[in-house]
Formats: C-alpha cells, structure tokens, sequence
C-alpha cells in the first residue's frame, strides 16, 4: 500500500465509506482498491468456515446484519465440526476464509499439524473469553483451582486426562500454561486429548476428561448443566490475550486483494457493532444461539458475554476482562508478537524441534500492512507497534524480544 494511495483517503472519502448504503461498494474500498485496477472485489460470494462458538459472532453478524453487502461482498457463515475440518477445508479451498484459532494458521503455515501451506492471519476476532473447567467430581474432592488440582493429583495417582480443541491451537496451549504453572507436566503428568468444541460438556459427562480447555459458551453449559466448574478464565492466564483469527491462505490473499479487504471491513464492522452497546450484544447472543450457528440456550452465552460470572461454587463476578470483539480496534490489530507466542509455545512443547526464525515467520503470516490499510480507511485505531507486552498468570513477561530464550526458560517442558 502506497503513502499517495493512504492520503488520498481523505476525510470526505472516509465520511462517505461510514454513511454508504447496503447498496453497491463502499467508496473507502473503491479508493483503497483502484491501484488494483478494479473498483470491485473479483469473488462475489465467500465462505467463512466457523466452529460454534461464541467468538464466531463477528463473522456471523457481518452477514446477519449485511454489513458484507455494504462492501461488496455475500459472506456465507459455514458451521463446521472440527478445527481439523476447518484446516483441511482452508487449504483445500472448500473454505475462503475461517474464524479459527490463531496456533491453527501457524501449525499449518509451519507443517506442524498436518499439511503444510503459507497461510494469512488477516486480523485478530477477540481477546478473553475462553476459560478451563475442571469436573464436578474433581471439585468434589476439592480440586477447584490449579494448586488444589496438583494436590489431589499428587495424593490420589492415576491416570488424569485434559482437553484442548486442537494440537497446535489456543486451547491446547492454555491448558498446557495452566497445568504448568501450578507445577503438573502436561506431557508426562496428565494425558492431553483433543475434543471438537461442542462436544466437550457430552465427553465430561460420559467421564472421559477430568477438565478441558474450551471457548465460551461451553464453559458456562457446564456449569448451567452441573457437570463441570470454572477454575480459571484464559483472561487470568493472560489479560487480552489472542485467541481467534480471521484466516485465510497467502494464496486467496494474493488473487482476491479486494475481496480480502472487504471481508476486513466487513468484519470489523460487525466487530465495532457487537462492542458498542449492551443491547447489541443481547442481540448477538440471541443470533448466535441459533440453531445454525452454536445451537444452545441464550443464557448459556448472553451472562459472560457481558462479564457476569459464576463458578459453580457459588461464587460470582463481574469480570471487566470478558470476551471482547474490538474495544476501540485494540482487539482486532494482528501484532506479531502474538502469533510468536503460540510459535515459542510450540516449541516449549516439542511441536516444533527447532527454534523457528520467529519474527520471519510471524512478518509472513501476519498481515499487519494489510490490516494498517484497512484500518486507516474505516477510521480505526491501529497501534504503531506491531509488539506488545504482557504479563501472564506465573509472573513472567512475554515481549516478543528474545522469543527463543523465552520458550527455553521454563522449567516445565519437553
């Protein structure tokens, strides 16, 4: 993207993208795609692969609500039943773009997780809103938190088993930080086993896990259904920590330019509604409750959604770190020190053999130019910084700076 071709984007142009009807294509996409020679995006129609999940509301909502038409383009939200699915359908190009868990596109773009193929974090969905529940039989014996939890497992020996969503994925990952952090090796101490989202509360009730590692709003059914607690939300684990991305393969991102940045606009506008009011994410979580979207009850997603929470111990909260879509464009900027957070992290734990060039592999998956271009044209907030500090739940500071002395120092890891 050109500096001429950012600052012809002027003011009127950018007052005329946020007042454009749903008819025709917004004129803040006409100027950033006219150096393509087209006005219009080449693909019409795209797929959008999701998972049901409470995150996938950006997606959902573009299209529910039409901002998609807005820019030019028909998303179709496809329900899918893995994040397996969702890979294969992503490289195969059944899928154009996904909600998808951000270590997902790096396992891919690494070979890490299956087939290998150069891939696109395009911007981030959400920060939070994840969380780990133990059993109801575990909190019984008074395993409620981590510390609790490697006490019993410590006192009462056998065979203790823990899911993620996805090898390479979020889940997995928290789980992994979580358990090692109170002191329990993932690998040697518990068997680690992957369960697609929705199925997660069926497979705790059968007994087939002693905790798991899940997005909303399966944490809350287990509680609502009396099988499962909270021990711990992602966001103690790490405050506005990356979870889902907006994916898609470097190969789409390189034929279809213009497609690509109107499903951005589109996205991010649903993203920017969600956020606005409370009345609209009731009306999110009435959507996405749905039948064709996550399939459960709207209490099961509308109480955290707005950081109401409960424990199913009897203890409640109001958590200001709760799920967010875009909180003033902070959630949606695609920083290159997340996606090298989920690359040290696999390291740490044998996915991957060697240190990788990490920031080489983050400059190629993350779009952050892209993203910077069509931030700029909708009049949203990007960061200067494509790094960022924070502080997890053990103390220690992830900046990105030195990622492979980073993945080498814990204690805990293959």
């Amino acid at each position: 993207m050109t500096d001429l071709l950012k600052t012809s984007l002027h003011r009127r142009t950018v007052l005329q993208a946020a007042t454009v009807g749903a008819v025709g294509v917004s004129p803040a996409l006409r100027a950033l795609v006219h150096a393509q020679g087209s006005d219009a995006p080449e693909k019409k129609e795209v797929k959008i692969g999701f998972i049901p999940l409470t995150d996938c509301a950006s997606v959902v909502m573009a299209s529910v609500l039409g901002f998609d038409k807005k820019y030019g383009v028909t998303i179709i939200p496809t329900k899918e039943a893995s994040w397996a699915g969702v890979r294969d359908k992503l490289v195969n190009g059944e899928l154009d773009f996904a909600h998808v868990l951000y270590g997902l596109v790096y396992g891919v773009h690494l070979g890490t997780a299956g087939p290998k193929k150069d891939m696109a974090v395009l911007m981030s969905l959400n920060n939070n809103g994840q969380a780990i529940t133990l059993s109801k039989a575990l909190a019984d014996k008074g395993a409620v938190d981590g510390p609790s939890l490697a006490k019993l497992m410590a006192k009462e020996k056998r065979e203790y088993t823990f899911a993620g969503t996805f090898p390479t994925g979020t889940h997995a990952m928290w789980m992994h930080y979580w358990l090692a952090a109170a002191g329990i090796n993932p690998l040697s101490g518990a068997k680690l086993i992957t369960v697609p989202p929705p199925q997660m509360v069926a497979n705790m009730r059968v007994g087939n896990m002693d905790g798991f590692c899940v997005g909303e709003p399966w944490n809350h059914r287990a509680i609502m259904d009396g099988i499962g607690i909270t021990a711990n939300t992602t966001q103690d684990i790490w405050k506005d920590h990356p979870e889902k991305v907006l994916g898609t393969t470097a190969e789409f991102v390189k034929k279809y330019p213009n497609t690509t940045r109107a499903v951005m606009m589109a996205v991010l506008e649903a993203s920017q509604w969600i956020d606005a009011s409370l009345s609209n994410k009731m009306k999110m979580a009435e959507t996405v409750a749905g039948k064709a979207y996550v399939n459960t009850s709207v209490d099961a997603i509308n109480q955290r959604i707005l950081g109401r929470y409960q424990n199913g111990l009897g203890k409640t909260w109001d958590d200001p770190n709760h799920m967010k879509f875009f909180n003033d464009g902070a959630v949606n900027f695609p920083y290159l020190s997340d996606g090298m957070w989920f690359l040290t992290q696999h390291k740490r734990w044998g996915l991957l053999k060697s240190h990788p060039d990490y920031l080489a592999v983050a400059k190629q998956v993350n779009q952050v130019d892209l993203y910077k271009s069509v931030a700029s044209a909708m009049k949203i907030n990007a960061p200067k910084d494509a790094m960022r500090t924070s502080k997890l739940m053990d103390g220690v500071v992830w900046d990105g700076k030195d990622p492979a002395k980073y993945a080498d120092s814990f204690a805990i890891k293959a």
